[in-house]
C-alpha cells in the first residue's frame, strides 16, 4: 500500500492528539487528588498543605523525628519541618521552611547535636542546618548525585548514597566534613541500618542487588543478587526476624530478604512503580507506596506469614512515606501540579 504524505501527516496529527490526551489524564490526576480509597486497616484523618512552590512539586523522602516530621521538595529544594501533636493534625502555625536551590532529597538528624543533614542532587553537597532556627550552618561537597542519606547510630556516622557516582560518602558529624568514599559498584537507591550486625544495607538499583556496607571498613563486605526484583528502591528492616523488605520499582513487586538464609525467600505484588516501604515494628504492618499512587499495607503475622489487609488508592505521584513510630500515623507525600502539595494523614484502625 503507498503511503501519501497526507496519510503520513493523518497519522502524526493522530499521535500528538493522543499525547495531548495522555498529558490531560495526567494533568487531572495531579491536580485534584481527592479523597483516599475506601481503606479497612486505615482512618484518612485529612490533609496537611505544604507551601505552594514549583509549577510541579515532587517530594521526596521523609523522616519522623521525636515530634517533628522532615519533609523534602525536589522541585523547589525546600526542606519542610511539621511539628506533630500525637492525634491531633498539624496546622500552618506547625511549619516551618529551610529553602536552597532545587533539588532537595534525603533528610536525616544527628540525635547527638540535633543538626539536620540534607542532601542535594544539583548543588552535590550536604547542607547542615540547624531544626530550631531553619538556617543553614555548613555545606559539605560530595560526590556527584547525593541522593539518600542516613545515620548510623552505632558509628556516629552520617552515609550519603551517591547516585550516578556509585559511591557512599561518609560524614563525621563531629568535624562536620566528608571524611572517606566506598566504592558500591552500583547506582544505590535507598538503604537502613541493621543494629545487630552494625552494617549498612544498600539497595543497588542498576544490577539489581542489596550489599552489606561495613563503615568501619569503609567497604562493601558482601552482595546479594535479588531474585524476582528488577529496580530495587525503598527497603526497610525487621531487625529482630531478621528480615529485609525491598520493593523493586522495575516489576512493582515487594520482595523479603532473609539475612539468615542471605536470599529472598518471598515475593509479593504491590501499586506500580513502587518507590518507599516502611515496616512499623510495634503493628507489625508493612506498608509500601509509589508512583502509581497505591498504598498497599501488609500485616506480618510471623517472620515468614505476610497478607495484605489493604490497598488503598490515593493520588498518582504519592510515592513517599513515612510512620511515626509513636502514634503508628502514616503519612504519604503527593505530587503535585498547579496547586499546593499535600501530605495525607491516616490514623491505623485495630
Amino acid at each position: 500500500m503507498k503511503i501519501t504524505p497526507r496519510k503520513t501527516l493523518y497519522a502524526a496529527l493522530l499521535g500528538l492528539c493522543a499525547l495531548i490526551a495522555i498529558a490531560g489524564v495526567v494533568a487531572v490526576l495531579l491536580i485534584y487528588p481527592g479523597t483516599p480509597g475506601a481503606a479497612k486497616s486505615l482512618a484518612f484523618k485529612g490533609y496537611v498543605l505544604l507551601p505552594k512552590g514549583a509549577l510541579l512539586t515532587v517530594l521526596d523522602y521523609m523522616n519522623v523525628s521525636d515530634t517533628s516530621l522532615f519533609v523534602t521538595d525536589v522541585s523547589t529544594g525546600s526542606v519542610y519541618k511539621i511539628a506533630l501533636h500525637n492525634q491531633s493534625l498539624p496546622s500552618d502555625r506547625d511549619l516551618s521552611v529551610f529553602s536552597l536551590e532545587p533539588a532537595a532529597h534525603g533528610v536525616v538528624i544527628d540525635p547527638l547535636t540535633g543538626l539536620a543533614y540534607v542532601s542535594r542532587s544539583k548543588a552535590n553537597t550536604v547542607d547542615i542546618f540547624d531544626p530550631a532556627s531553619m538556617k543553614l550552618m555548613v555545606r559539605i561537597p560530595v560526590a556527584d548525585d547525593p541522593d539518600g542519606i542516613f545515620y548510623d547510630p552505632f558509628h556516629k556516622l552520617v552515609y550519603v548514597a551517591s547516585g550516578d557516582a556509585k559511591v557512599g560518602t561518609l560524614i563525621d558529624p563531629q568535624v562536620r566534613s566528608a571524611i572517606a568514599t566506598i566504592p558500591l559498584d552500583g547506582k544505590p537507591e535507598f538503604a537502613v541500618f541493621d543494629p545487630q550486625t552494625n552494617l549498612m544495607y544498600q539497595n543497588l538499583q542498576d544490577t539489581n542487588r542489596v550489599v552489606a556496607v561495613d563503615l568501619e571498613k569503609k567497604a562493601v563486605t558482601q552482595h546479594w543478587t535479588l531474585d524476582q526484583c528488577r529496580g530495587p528502591s525503598g527497603i526497610a528492616i525487621d531487625d529482630t526476624s531478621r528480615r529485609l523488605f525491598i520493593v523493586c520499582s522495575g516489576n512493582s513487586a515487594l520482595v523479603i530478604f532473609d539475612l539468615t538464609k542471605q536470599r529472598v525467600v518471598q515475593s509479593f505484588p504491590i501499586g506500580g512503580g513502587p518507590d518507599s516501604v516502611v515496616f512499623d515494628g510495634g503493628l507489625h504492618r508493612i506498608y509500601t507506596t509509589g508512583r502509581a499512587g497505591v498504598l498497599v499495607v501488609f500485616q506480618q503475622d510471623s517472620p515468614d506469614g505476610y497478607h495484605v489487609i489493604d490497598s488503598v488508592k490515593l493520588h498518582f505521584g504519592a510515592h513517599t512515606l513515612a510512620v511515626d513510630p509513636v502514634t503508628h500515623f502514616v503519612y504519604v507525600g503527593y505530587a503535585s501540579l498547579l496547586v499546593r502539595p499535600r501530605l495525607a494523614i491516616f490514623q491505623p484502625l485495630p
